[in-house]
């Protein structure tokens, strides 16, 4: 009898969220332990000289690359919603991802993926209206690009819905709710530590399960898992989660042709 082909999933995270002199993050460190980046596209963190930085370490490091837009929320991280139209919101996006786009190009490579951050990332898990305008701002862009948005969520079937490929997430450092939602982040025990994001990690890629707050038990069809790349110990995380993946017999690999089918 043949041997079972081993689970492969991809391990991305946030980075790029450098603005001038203030620094965000260990990308230099984050970067070669993912297999997909989502670079921040200058409007809730990031500027063109950090942009093109991370790009160019993620060729280096032979990791694909996608565009990671936001609220144009500097101040407030792109954590705080706001009320754009959908004219609004279609314009920041393309323009946003464009960017990446740009930087991408220069480096020697095109962007494989979008994902959105932030406050604007959760309320399209919700929101059908505005992953709608999402996903057609992406599809505009190249209806080759695969849309990244939370297992199970309006983000996903919106991108479906217009013939995209869609990459399901799940989050290794998130704890989440009973409903599927991540746990709000003024919350005691929305972030977790290595070996806690470890284990999780592991149960999404290996059983499509996590253990939320309550203590029930979430179905997560993922297909890709994230880690913030803005939290203290991201390195320690991507390594204990790598590390994980690996005794469980878990592949990594980027988002590409072998994602995004449904």
């Amino acid at each position: 009898m043949a041997a079972a082909t081993p689970r492969t999933i991809d391990l991305n995270a946030d980075v790029g969220e450098s603005f001038g002199p203030w620094a965000m993050g260990a990308d230099a460190e984050l970067i070669p332990l993912v297999t997909s980046v989502n670079v921040a596209c200058g409007a809730h963190a990031g500027d063109p000289s950090t942009i093109l930085r991370t790009c160019e370490l993620a060729v280096r490091h032979r990791v694909g690359i996608g565009a990671h837009p936001g609220y144009p929320d500097l101040a407030g991280f792109g954590r705080r919603d706001l009320d754009l139209t959908p004219d609004e919101l279609r314009s920041t996006l393309v323009v946003q991802v464009g960017a990446v786009v740009a930087a991408a190009r220069v480096a020697g490579v095109e962007i494989r993926h979008v994902k959105p951050h932030g406050a604007m990332y959760n309320r399209a898990a919700r929101d059908p209206a505005m992953a709608a305008t999402i996903a057609g701002a992406v599809h505009d862009l190249s209806p080759a690009f695969v849309l990244v948005g939370l297992a199970g969520s309006a983000s996903v079937a919106a991108g479906r819905e217009i013939g995209l490929r869609v990459a399901e997430e799940g989050f290794a450092d998130r704890r989440y709710e009973g409903d599927g939602s991540l746990r709000s982040r003024r919350l005691d025990g929305a972030l977790l530590g290595p070996a806690e994001a470890a284990g999780q990690a592991v149960s999404i890629a290996r059983d499509g399960v996590v253990t939320a707050a309550d203590g029930s038990r979430v179905a997560v069809r993922a297909d890709t898992i994230c880690i913030h790349g803005d939290g203290p110990d991201a390195v320690a995380v991507a390594r204990a989660v790598r590390s994980a993946l690996a005794e469980a017999g878990i592949r990594v690999a980027p988002l590409g042709d072998d994602f995004g089918n449904g």
